[in-house]
């Protein structure tokens, strides 16, 4: 990869990715926390970070509309801006997740400046129960997507309160 994406993802990630693998059923307990998550959406990726650096990657699915910063419930997109991990759910609809504070207090304040409603309720999470078959491209309403396996990996890697920055 050349060109801006990749001096942008450069600055953001640095270097050092240890190329860790996830597989059901694995020990998480001995891995390293993440203490920082990021998300590239034009990527279609999302970083776990520990003190700067790369300790896993992950191939991400986003919101049906997913250009463009959420602005209103049902629009598809999946927000940008700097936000936190604020609940954990063992018993989503979508295997597991983690919420993400959307929306934050400046999102709320430019709802209200566009007289809208802001939505809510975007997760990291898996894939909806009971699913059997391949997922289309960007399936969700606006959350992030991973495959179960890799979800159980960022479940168990990423504490309550981690900051998560999305990126265009």
């Amino acid at each position: 990869m050349t060109g801006p994406s990749a001096t942008r993802r450069s600055l953001v990630l640095g270097l050092g990715a240890l190329g860790l693998s996830a597989c059901a059923g694995r020990d998480y307990s001995t891995l390293s926390r993440a203490d920082h998550v990021y998300v590239l959406k034009e990527e279609r990726r999302l970083y776990l970070m520990q003190s700067g650096k790369q300790i896993r990657e992950f191939a991400i699915d986003l919101g049906f509309a997913p250009q463009g910063h959420k602005n209103l419930s049902g629009d598809g997109r999946t927000p940008e801006g700097e936000y936190f991990i604020d609940r954990k759910n063992p018993r989503s609809a979508y295997y597991l997740s983690l919420g993400i504070n959307y929306p934050n207090q400046q999102d709320m304040e430019i709802a209200r400046a566009l007289n809208v409603d802001p939505g809510g309720d975007i997760f990291i999470h898996g894939e909806p129960n009971g699913f059997r078959g391949r997922l289309q491209r960007d399936w969700t309403a606006g959350c992030i997507a991973v495959r179960n396996p890799e979800v159980e990996e960022i479940y168990a890697r990423v504490p309550m309160g981690t900051p998560v920055t999305i990126l265009a």
